[in-house]
């Protein structure tokens, strides 16, 4: 707390000062990012139909914090957590829109979600932080009885093409391509891909696979936006997907799901996937599946480990 005050100084005459007070003493960030914080994060995002980034950046503070965080748990919220807040880029209205509604205060809609008798950086709770804030009921923030949508704005599937799981933000995902079959075009770099679309290369019912583009193979994980936006831009977000082990940035829309685990550079299944090849995309489901026989897959992945190479991108 910021305290003032005038006082008469004999050559400057009326003088103001301040000091800071300590109202509250110890409140270290270690005793607010909590487990139950963290939760609280995901259900806020998942509310608003927030980015993908949001798992990397709330792994690496529990990660930091020596808190257990799982893939699961994103996943899990979701499942509780109805997407409500109707803004950019899934949405219809800006951030501006929201904040003149009440702003992330107002979100206090999902409350029966929250975790509410946490520390916070004020030296309350998150319900006391909260408890003079009315939940709004606009166009902007949806009430929690009749939401955008019954799940949250992200959801994280499962299958042969990613066994350890991969991300998509299904609050920009249309409802006609939430269940989606196409055939594969692979590419090892964003370029390649983009270059494809451009050129027109790109046909209804294909599956981009960007590959070669996770955090040891790009190296750095790098995000997709130039596919995704020039996909969207060309309105094939309702006839085409695209699948990688890259990550993507906030304004993506359409059905683009990333984060696919084990990465290529790493040995896993989206490095065998070759040209033509379905690809089964199921959000309801949660599941990302390569529909070539098992037998098939297995001599792929032991050429694959015989090779040792990443192919080169020119």
């Amino acid at each position: 707390m910021v305290a003032c005050h005038f006082h008469f100084n004999s050559s400057a005459g009326w003088v103001l000062s301040c000091e800071f007070r300590r109202t509250h003493v110890n409140i270290t960030p270690r005793k607010i990012v909590t487990k139950l914080a963290l939760e609280n994060g995901i259900s806020a995002s998942m509310a608003m139909g927030g980015s993908t980034n949001s798992i990397l950046h709330m792994m690496a503070f529990a990660h930091e914090a020596g808190i257990s965080l799982e893939l699961n748990d994103f996943d899990r919220i979701s499942l509780m957590v109805p997407y409500i807040c109707n803004i950019k880029p899934s949405g219809q209205y800006g951030m501006a829109d929201l904040d003149a509604a009440g702003g992330i205060p107002a979100v206090k809609t999902i409350e029966p979600h929250l975790h509410g008798n946490h520390l916070t950086v004020t030296g309350k709770t998150l319900l006391e932080n909260i408890s003079n804030i009315a939940a709004p009921r606009n166009d902007v923030i949806y009430p929690l009885d009749a939401p955008k949508r019954t799940e949250g704005g992200i959801a994280v599937l499962y299958g042969n093409l990613a066994p350890d799981g991969a991300v998509v933000k299904q609050a920009g995902v249309k409802p006609s391509m939430y269940c989606f079959q196409g055939s594969a075009r692979v590419f090892h770099s964003m370029e390649d891909a983009s270059r494809a679309v451009s050129d027109g290369a790109i046909e209804e019912g294909n599956v981009i696979v960007i590959r070669y583009e996770g955090p040891k193979g790009g190296p750095g994980m790098r995000e997709m936006h130039m596919t995704t936006s020039l996909l969207v831009g060309r309105g094939m977000d309702e006839s085409c997907a695209l699948i990688t082990d890259g990550r993507f940035s906030g304004s993506t829309r359409g059905p683009c799901i990333g984060h696919i685990s084990p990465e290529a550079a790493a040995g896993g299944p989206i490095a065998i996937i070759e040209d033509g090849d379905q690809i089964l995309i199921d959000i309801p489901n949660r599941k990302l599946e390569l529909l070539v026989p098992d037998d098939e897959i297995a001599g792929r992945k032991e050429r694959l480990i015989h090779s040792q190479k990443k192919p080169t991108v020119f």
